[in-house]
């Protein structure tokens, strides 16, 4: 009997440690973010990629079969993905992450939204009622949602409290140091006069002190006209840029015909975390952010 059981001892004492807490991410920052708080602990799945854009996403039957087993669905909110979260929620039929359950996480509910409209005009694009929902480009705002997703974490595996307090603490010091280097790396972008071809970086130009002048987009999330680019090309004249900036997953067409009209320099960014083989967790992420921005300064 003994021989039995330190064998069993032994067999668990060799065995991979198994997940408590199964994670369904809306975004890819949201999957990096939780892998860096939850480590061992947490199994994590993202329904989007670096390269797709997180408005238009369909509730195919894989994701609806992914969060119906999840505990914890970890989104940005601000109706950045009403176009198909309630959808896969209904079908998924999983009361842990519906709205108001404790499975249920929304970014942007711990976080001061930036670009909020004061009236709502659909004939503008698309506009977000709530604001700007790209809060994640900004490293102030990930800190701040790091400490509500792992207490958060802590809430619903409570049994490993202790790991998970570890875990933010770590990331808290790491991140901290590495915040203060990226401001100190980009201290030469203070002012610089920029064009941005949707409006996905209001958290980023406030962190920089970046100058937004112009958007390629009359109408958000619209590709721009002829007529639109001609009138920021017009308005280059009277207060010029130095960059245009554009996000990796989309289309650069805007960005490169005002770039063939002038002498602005282009930068793509990742956006998000696998938005290029540079960005492969948030650290590396803002790394080559701040990289491709120095660059394109000089």
């Amino acid at each position: 009997m003994k021989k039995i059981i330190l064998s069993l001892l032994l067999i668990m004492a060799n065995s991979p440690v198994m997940a408590e807490l199964n994670i369904f991410a809306c975004e890819p920052e949201w999957a990096a973010l939780s892998h860096e708080l939850g480590g061992d602990k947490v199994t994590v799945f993202s329904a989007t990629t670096g390269l797709q854009d997180p408005h238009y996403i369909q509730a195919r039957p894989s994701l609806i079969a992914k969060a119906r087993r999840t505990q914890l669905l970890v989104c940005t909110g601000a109706e950045l993905e009403s176009g198909w979260l309630p959808l896969l929620q209904r079908k998924a039929g999983n009361a842990a992450i519906q709205i108001g359950a404790s499975g249920y996480f929304m970014a942007s509910d711990y976080v001061a939204l930036l670009d909020i409209p004061s009236s709502l005009d659909r004939s503008q694009g698309d506009v977000h009622a709530a604001g700007n929902p790209h809060i994640h480009t900004s490293p102030v705002t990930i800190l701040q949602i790091a400490k509500a997703l792992s207490q958060r974490m802590q809430k619903l595996d409570s049994n490993n409290t202790a790991y998970y307090q570890q875990r933010w603490h770590d990331f808290n010091q790491r991140w901290q140091a590495a915040t203060e280097r990226w401001q100190r790396q980009a201290a030469p972008l203070k002012d610089i006069a920029i064009i941005v071809q949707h409006n996905s970086w209001p958290y980023l130009l406030n962190w920089l002190e970046l100058n937004k002048v112009a958007v390629l987009e009359r109408k958000a999330g619209v590709q721009p006209t002829i007529d639109d680019l001609n009138n920021v090309l017009n308005q280059l004249k009277i207060t010029p840029a130095k960059m245009v900036i554009h996000a990796a997953y989309q289309s650069p067409r805007a960005t490169d015909w005002l770039v063939d009209k002038t002498d602005i320099n282009k930068v793509t960014l990742p956006f998000t975390v696998g938005g290029n083989e540079q960005s492969k967790d948030l650290f590396s992420l803002f790394d080559d952010t701040i990289k491709r921005l120095l660059e394109a300064s000089q």
